[in-house]
């Protein structure tokens, strides 16, 4: 689950991190007040949506007037703006986050992620802040410092601070810059994020340090744990067909293709997908069923798959462990007909009572079209697909 910026500053500020300060608006009129609360002669109007890049897409302005703030709300308030982490088609923006101005000396980038291989949060920074890390990591790898955490001893003031000094920043911001890491980690783990940047970083004229920007991604397997954390939740800011999943317990995602996939496990839709596109096919989805996938949730599944237009054809790939393939071929075929289906289908089934379940199929009546294994599935629904 993501966070808008402002939201992601409130969690920090909960940690002591020191952000600029700033207001969260939703009209040209609120951006100007909010302009006028916060005083001062420089401002900065930032589009709030749920990628990067929003600067470079337009979405981000200072405004050196209470006109300025004005003429950049009404400009960037209801735009599609499209950045390199959003669809073609752009994402509007339906709220701003009005920031005092601040005087920018340096810019870092600092961020946490679970590196799974060590089994600890690593820490990375960096001295080149306002850049993606994926590109600074492609051309000045040597630019970027990793610190794995010890998750009894936390991140120690030793730690922190041979950071701070491994991307430049000055002793006398030491300090500061510890409360910012150590504050970046704690929150990490209380919340239980995924994903942790503050890029950037940036380093004031007199020293000071500010998290000018903010981002969180959050373990979704934990938010039951974290109803604040679920009550910053935009739907606006998320496809309608992956809310509608969510609801049945369905991992669903949708892509650019025209062949649509249901698989149970994140592994196997993964492969189904890459068999696809080796056959010449394009996927339309990712869709996991998961391992108890009952007659609705594979109606459920049929349904979300034939909202899009694009599709052609249909792929069920089925692995029966504890999922028999008698229990999803009556699924399949129950909500086949449920649906009226009116795309080719193909189905592939392998596991606990694989006969059993193709029998099922065979005698449904339905047009189905049976595989043998994976790539005569992909085969089958790719030519499906093509007509």
């Amino acid at each position: 689950m993501k966070i808008h910026e402002y939201q992601a500053k409130e969690v920090l500020r909960q940690y002591g991190v020191p952000t600029p300060r700033g207001v969260a608006c939703f009209s040209v009129d609120e951006a100007v007040a909010a302009a006028q609360s916060l005083g001062g002669s420089v401002w900065v109007v930032k589009a709030q949506i749920h990628a990067g890049g929003r600067g470079k897409g337009g979405g981000v302005k200072v405004a050196k007037s209470l006109e300025a703030v004005r003429e950049h709300a009404q400009a960037i308030l209801g735009m599609q703006l499209i950045t390199h982490q959003t669809s073609p088609q752009g994402q509007a923006v339906r709220r701003l986050l009005v920031e005092e101005g601040a005087a920018i000396a340096r810019e870092f980038y600092l961020g946490m992620v679970v590196d799974r291989s060590k089994q600890r949060v690593a820490l990375i920074a960096s001295s080149e802040g306002g850049m993606e890390i994926e590109e600074v990591a492609a051309h000045s790898p040597e630019k970027i410092k990793t610190e794995w955490i010890d998750p009894v001893a936390g991140l120690t003031d030793v730690q922190a601070d041979a950071t701070s000094r491994a991307i430049g920043l000055p002793e006398a911001a030491l300090a500061e810059a510890r409360v910012v890491l150590q504050g970046l980690y704690r929150a990490f783990v209380e919340k239980d994020a995924m994903l942790a940047e503050i890029n950037p970083l940036i380093l004031t004229a007199d020293n000071h340090v500010l998290a000018l920007d903010a981002k969180f991604n959050f373990d979704s397997n934990a938010l039951y744990r974290h109803p604040e954390i679920v009550a910053l939740r935009d739907l606006d800011e998320e496809d309608p067909a992956e809310i509608e999943a969510s609801k049945f317990d369905l991992s669903y995602i949708q892509l650019d293709g025209d062949i649509g996939c249901l698989v149970n496990g994140a592994g196997l839709a993964m492969a189904t997908m890459d068999i696809i596109k080796l056959y010449g096919g394009n996927p339309a989805n990712f869709l996991d069923v998961g391992g108890g996938a009952t007659t609705e949730k594979v109606t459920e599944a049929f349904k979300l798959m034939l909202r899009n237009p694009k599709l052609k054809a249909i792929l069920v790939n089925i692995f029966g462990g504890i999922m028999k393939c008698d229990v999803i071929a009556q699924g399949v075929v129950a909500a086949a007909r449920e649906v009226q289906l009116t795309v080719p289908l193909v189905v592939r089934l392998e596991g606990t009572n694989v006969e059993l379940g193709k029998q099922l199929l065979a005698d449904s009546g339905l047009p189905i079209i049976s595989a043998g294994n994976m790539a005569d599935a992909a085969e089958k629904v790719v030519a499906a697909a093509r007509g």
